[in-house]
């Protein structure tokens, strides 16, 4: 039986697999990225002041800030539209999907920021747990809405034909006819032979 809310049969599938394949293919990609030890000779403290260093790199000039700014709001951007993609469901709450999508965002993104505090050579920065959290509600805002709405008018006359799963419809039931029953008195019961 099809999910209320969810696109017929093979599709959900065919998507749910692209997403998931798609969303481990890119969490690889982060874990490499984040996760692997760099060679530097010397290394910042960690940065637990909310906003500190964005406005650190605000200071460097507009064309170095907006590169890390970018790098932070891109990182994990792509998971804004690839955890809804894995999920398969076209009839969902939007402010619900949002905050479900964001919140799996941020705490993949606070994982990564405990990962780091054992790799040699990358520093533990909370606005980079921002950054990344704001990266992935504003994929999800953009792509994720018009992308539901247009697959569910893509499928909107398939929903009125008749689900192939179902078997056609057989007729009536047919009923059996009651036969009466006689009425019980007190006077049939109480006469002997």
């Amino acid at each position: 039986m099809q999910r209320e809310g969810s696109i017929g049969g093979n599709a959900v599938l065919r998507i749910r697999l692209t997403g998931g394949v798609l969303l481990v293919a890119h969490l690889a990609f982060v874990a490499w990225f984040t996760l692997r030890p760099l060679d530097v000779p010397w290394v910042m403290p960690a940065n637990l002041r909310p906003f500190a260093g964005i406005r650190a790199d605000l200071a460097l000039g507009w064309p170095e800030a907006a590169r890390r700014i970018g790098a932070g709001l891109a990182l994990l951007a792509p998971l804004g539209v690839l955890l809804p993609l894995a999920h398969g469901r076209l009839a969902v709450s939007r402010l619900g999907s949002l905050l479900r999508t964001v919140a799996a965002g941020t705490l993949l993104s606070l994982g990564i920021e405990l990962l780091q505090t054992g790799v040699p050579g990358q520093v533990v920065d909370v606005d980079s747990l921002l950054l990344n959290a704001v990266g992935v509600a504003l994929a999800h805002v953009a792509v994720v809405p018009a992308a539901r709405a247009w697959l569910r008018r893509r499928d909107e006359p398939a929903e009125h034909a008749a689900p192939r799963w179902e078997e056609p419809a057989q007729g009536r039931t047919p009923t059996i006819p009651r036969v009466g029953i006689a009425p019980w008195s007190d006077a049939s019961s109480s006469s002997s032979p």
